[in-house]
């Protein structure tokens, strides 16, 4: 069977105006994979599933929305695309850039981006800009740069981001034959939960297939909606939502009130751990898509009680997106003689 890409395959669903241009790079229909044993090593009685965003074409959910915004971008005339990223956006941006023909312009913080997603970007030939000062200077400065250049802006605050993204929801649905009782999802600038939810309330509308509870996961050195307030300097080890001022940080908290679920905060070692456990099941994430995790077994160690439901983790990276997170053991050597081998065993 002929592989799709999501503008093809939910063509009826996404609402892009008529001058956007055929784009793809066969992105998403990611693996909807059971994790029955961490399920059960969580207390059981419920069915859990991590939808692993990391296999798009750059590794991560970014691939969505971006294929849906530089189809419009380009079919309005723009040459050349700018965004602020703390990495997955630089790369996804630059790859649909170079698909398409145009320039990537890419404004990172300083010391703040993963160096897998930075080579990425680098490699897809975007021209990359590093400034001093966060990821939220970074997105300042762009959107102002978008309203004074003929540039298109392709970050999370372009709507047709939200259309491209939306479509995991579908997935979910289509894959399971409904939406998920609880959905869990790391949360930098809150984008992806917007455009999730929006993907599940238009889905339900037409095919009555529900709308989910959401957990919203944010590292605690960088966790503005849980604390109610701007972080001027977010510190965590989870690169892609070390974001202190969430450009959709309202639309997330009323998706969250909506649904009655809950915005938590996790700590950078239990994040770790987290990614550690998604390991165990052959399922290696950046440190940001092992954040749901980290905030469910904590509402779980809260007394939350999932018996007869359906769980969703939404892994939004490749694990190969930030390697250096990972402390790597000293190899043992050997002379190449089975007999040393076999005394290893």
């Amino acid at each position: 069977m002929r592989s799709q890409g999501i503008l093809e395959k939910y063509a009826s669903w996404i609402k892009l105006p008529d001058h956007a241009i055929p784009l793809s790079l066969n992105e998403g229909d990611t693996p909807l994979i059971p994790v029955p044993k961490l399920a059960k090593g969580l207390g059981g009685g419920f069915a859990l599933y991590v939808k692993f965003e990391g296999a798009n074409p750059t590794g991560s959910f970014k691939d969505r929305g971006m294929v849906a915004a530089v189809s419009e971008a380009v079919g309005s005339g723009a040459t050349t695309l700018i965004c602020a990223s703390t990495g997955n956006t630089a790369a996804s941006a630059a790859a649909y850039a170079a698909r398409a023909g145009v320039k990537a312009v890419v404004l990172i913080p300083e010391g703040k981006v993963a160096r897998g997603k930075l080579a990425a970007a680098a490699i897809y030939g975007a021209k990359i800009i590093q400034i001093d000062g966060s990821f939220d200077d970074a997105l300042t400065l762009v959107r102002e740069v978008a309203t004074k250049l003929p540039v298109a802006l392709v970050n999370s605050v372009n709507p047709y981001r939200l259309e491209g993204q939306k479509t995991a929801a579908f997935e979910l649905c289509d894959e399971l034959g409904r939406a998920p009782d609880l959905v869990c999802i790391p949360v930098g600038n809150a984008g992806n939960i917007t455009a999730y939810h929006k993907g599940f309330v238009e889905y339900d509308a037409k095919k009555k297939t529900g709308v989910p509870t959401w957990i919203g996961v944010q590292a605690e050195g960088a966790a503005p909606l849980v604390l109610g307030k701007i972080v001027a300097k977010p510190e965590t080890v989870a690169t892609a939502i070390r974001i202190g001022n969430p450009a959709r940080g309202k639309e997330a908290l009323e998706v969250i009130a909506a649904t009655k679920g809950k915005m938590l905060a996790a700590s950078d070692a239990e994040i770790l751990d987290a990614q550690k456990l998604l390991a165990s099941e052959g399922i290696w994430v950046e440190p940001a898509s092992a954040a749901p995790l980290a905030g469910l077994m904590k509402d779980i160690k809260a007394g939350c009680n999932l018996n007869g439901k359906t769980v969703v983790l939404v892994c939004t990276g490749n694990g190969l997106k930030d390697p250096d997170i990972v402390s790597l053991p000293d190899p043992v050597k050997v002379r190449p003689l089975f007999e040393e081998i076999r005394g290893l065993l």
